[in-house]
């Protein structure tokens, strides 16, 4: 057997589509449980991975890269504070609303869904939010609720003040907030994958099809409508919402919330302010107003606080202007082992993604550029020059739908449609 036949192992188990991180992610992860076993060649550490659950989820785990922190993508959030604070829908009394967070990863995503929930009054009773992850580790990490600067990102971190507690390790997350959020391990792919139909109101999956091929991301899809109820709501990351719209859905006008509805959906009313034994207290009336907006105004530190330190920006992971020189200069194979090396130490980010999807295409793989393209997209939603080759690519291979979802990003962004820019290196 040789990496092909691993990376054919993966895809049957977890549907990953190995150009979606590069191959090179692939048979480093490989490489890594490899020395961990004492394996010291493909064949043997295939055989080993076929025939042991553990081993297999163990390599699950090595591609696995948790990316995420709270708030991220804050429109969404708004446009979720909007629907559950609004005459939009009814929901009886007697029932509660439910949330699927898939996949969760170390649970970032749902707390932030309970945090907007509890932002707009909903109290843990009124709703039941499922975190569904593959991933053991990152559920782990998601039930000890405790974080690093890295899971706080940007200025706007008022949140964090209200919904967590300072220790010795780390930001600790009220109990309040963990006591909505049931997580649990598994895998979409999976026969018999929660089983039941029309189960939630709303649904986050987002960046998840973008590591699938077609036929897998399809597959997914059907799912999603089967556990969606009839008037839900779906989220989708920002690349993934052509592939929507082509299989059925409808997109909403919430400018970049990226939210979804079946085309049969019918809006109900639900009451502005979900029913309570006792008034809405100042507290939670100010929580409201910081997590509903888009923008929320920073709040000073108590002055018990003097001494805690904001969370630290991350390091830059982008390419070393050598890699773009040697691209520029015609030299792609060594443009691209520098970039490689260069994702190798320090991560991707949105700008080595999209330097590795201009050479993938210039190399005529198109199927990594759109992968690497869809993954800067991941990274940063509003890089428009991969969004622009992105269009490209995709109208060549008759996704009009998706390439169209694109010009009309860019056209918000104030950017060229695509198909107004000439080719790098064609």
């Amino acid at each position: 057997m040789s990496l092909l036949a691993l990376e054919s192992m993966l895809k049957e188990r977890m549907g990953l589509d190995a150009a979606s991180i590069g191959r090179s992610s692939v048979e480093r992860a490989v490489k890594e449980r490899m020395a961990a076993c004492g394996v010291h060649s493909f064949e043997a550490y295939s055989e080993r991975a076929q025939h042991s659950l553990a081993e297999m989820q163990a390599l699950i785990e090595a591609i696995v890269v948790p990316e995420t922190w709270f708030f991220r993508d804050r429109e969404a959030f708004a446009a979720l504070a909007k629907v559950v604070g609004s005459d939009e829908w009814r929901l009886p009394a007697s029932s509660s609303l439910r949330i699927l967070s898939l996949p969760c990863s170390s649970g970032e995503e749902p707390y932030t869904i309970a945090m907007t929930l509890q932002g707009c009054g909903w109290q843990p009773a009124r709703y039941h939010i499922d975190a569904v992850d593959i991933s053991s580790r990152a559920l782990a990490l998601a039930a000890a609720a405790i974080y690093g600067s890295n899971s706080f990102r940007g200025t706007e971190l008022a949140f964090r003040d209200i919904y967590f507690t300072r220790t010795v390790q780390g930001w600790r997350l009220n109990d309040n907030v963990r006591e909505g959020v049931h997580f649990q391990q598994a895998n979409i792919l999976a026969q018999g994958f929660m089983p039941g139909e029309a189960l939630y109101d709303i649904v986050f999956c987002r960046n998840l099809l973008i590591y699938f091929d077609r036929a897998t991301q399809e597959r997914v899809v059907t799912t999603l409508r089967r556990l969606l109820k009839p008037q839900g709501m779906l989220f989708v990351g920002s690349s993934e919402t052509g592939l929507l719209i082509t299989l059925g859905f409808v997109l909403e006008k919430i400018p970049q919330a990226y939210a979804l509805r079946l085309p049969s959906a019918t809006v109900a009313v639900m009451p502005r302010v979900p029913v309570r034994s006792k008034p809405v207290s100042p507290s939670v009336s100010r929580k409201a107003v910081l997590i509903s907006r888009v923008r929320p105004p920073a709040i000073p530190l108590n002055r018990h606080e003097k001494n805690i330190e904001p969370a630290s920006p991350s390091p830059t992971r982008d390419p070393p202007a050598e890699a773009m020189q040697l691209a520029d200069q015609g030299r792609l194979r060594e443009a691209a082992d520098l970039c490689e090396a260069h994702v190798q130490k320090h991560g991707m980010s949105a700008q080595s993604c999209h330097l590795m999807g201009l050479l993938s295409k210039t190399a005529g793989r198109e199927q990594d550029a759109i992968a690497y393209f869809r993954k800067a997209l991941y990274l940063d939603t509003q890089h428009s020059e991969a969004m622009t080759h992105l269009a490209l690519l995709l109208e060549k291979q008759g996704d009009g739908a998706g390439a169209q979802v694109l010009r009309n990003r860019l056209r918000r962004l104030g950017g060229a449609p695509a198909g107004d820019h000439g080719d790098a290196w064609r």
